[in-house]
Parts: C-alpha cells; sequence; structure tokens
C-alpha cells in the first residue's frame, strides 16, 4: 500500500491515496474478466478519487471544526470558505487512506463502469454496493478519530490537533 507523490522531497506531493497495485489487490478477479482495465486508466480513477475524498473531508463539520480550532482566526465565516484538506498532510493512518480510495474508486468509478444494469442480479452491482458501504463505514471511522491529519505541516500529528468527531449512532433494525 503506498500513496503516488509527485516532486522530490521536501516539495513532494500526494496526487493519489492509492495506487494501481492497490486495486488489483482488493479484486484481482475483476482484471482478469476486464482487459480494459489498464493501469493508467486505473491510476486516473485514484487520482480522481483522493481529490473527491479531500473535497469530502472538507465538507465534514469536523474539518470546520479542526480548522477553527488550530487557527486563531475567525475571518472564515462560512464553511464554502474554509480552505481545502492537502492529501499530502495524511500522515497518520496512511494504509486506511489507501484502502478508502480503493474502496472508492471501485464503488464510484471502476464497477459501474462494467457493471451490466440491464441484469438486476449483476454481480458487479452488488459490489458496487458492498464497497460503497465499506468505504462509508472506513470515512466515517476515520472522521471520528481524527488523529491522522497534520495541520501545520511539521511531519508530526501533535495532540493540538487531534480532533475527535461526532459519533453519531444510528439505529438499525
Amino acid at each position: 500500500m503506498a500513496f503516488i507523490y509527485t516532486g522530490v522531497v521536501p516539495n513532494r506531493v500526494v496526487v493519489s491515496f492509492a495506487d494501481y497495485d492497490d486495486v488489483v489487490n482488493a479484486d484481482q478477479r475483476l482484471f482478469e474478466a476486464n482487459e480494459g482495465l489498464t493501469e493508467i486508466v486505473i491510476e486516473d480513477f485514484l487520482v480522481r478519487s483522493t481529490e473527491r475524498i479531500a473535497s469530502l473531508i472538507r465538507d465534514t463539520s469536523w474539518w470546520a471544526s479542526l480548522y477553527y480550532k488550530t487557527t486563531a482566526t475567525n475571518a472564515v465565516t462560512n464553511k464554502v470558505d474554509l480552505p481545502a484538506v492537502s492529501p499530502t498532510k495524511v500522515i497518520g493512518r496512511q494504509n486506511d487512506f489507501t484502502e478508502l480510495c480503493v474502496m472508492y474508486a471501485l464503488w464510484n468509478y471502476i464497477l459501474p463502469r462494467i457493471a451490466d444494469f440491464s441484469k438486476e442480479d449483476n454481480a458487479e452491482r452488488a459490489k458496487i454496493g458492498f464497497y460503497q458501504g465499506k468505504y462509508q463505514f472506513l470515512f466515517d471511522e476515520l472522521i471520528n478519530g481524527g488523529n491522522w491529519y497534520d495541520v501545520s505541516g511539521d511531519g508530526t500529528v501533535q495532540s493540538s490537533e487531534k480532533l475527535e468527531g461526532d459519533n453519531v449512532l444510528k439505529r438499525i433494525r
């Protein structure tokens, strides 16, 4: 499991939380049956998935709370004005972010591309729901944990940069 970087130290930037091998390891049979899923196609989906995950994190109340807690400014009065989440500052729980990226790419980009939506019992359609559920569970876990983002960019997550999310309990019947 590895992040894909561009640039050289100290100016390296994360472009993706996962790489092609991570997706192959998650569902190798998918690639055996679909030769059109090339490394270039998959890594483009992973880059897009990383951008979407960062955007979805930015839209959480956890991100707003962390930003307000770690900056002394009240200049931002609207969630829309919050700064973007930098994938490069994700330094804790990187394996979970790799898994999150793989699951997002599978349910949102890869499987819909090959699924047969005319058949209700299609295996790829079932996998879409499976990976979407796993993604949402892990996303919620990461937000509620709140211990993986290096706000200051100093290479460590200080206790002042940790913020638990709001645990919203869901009743399942």
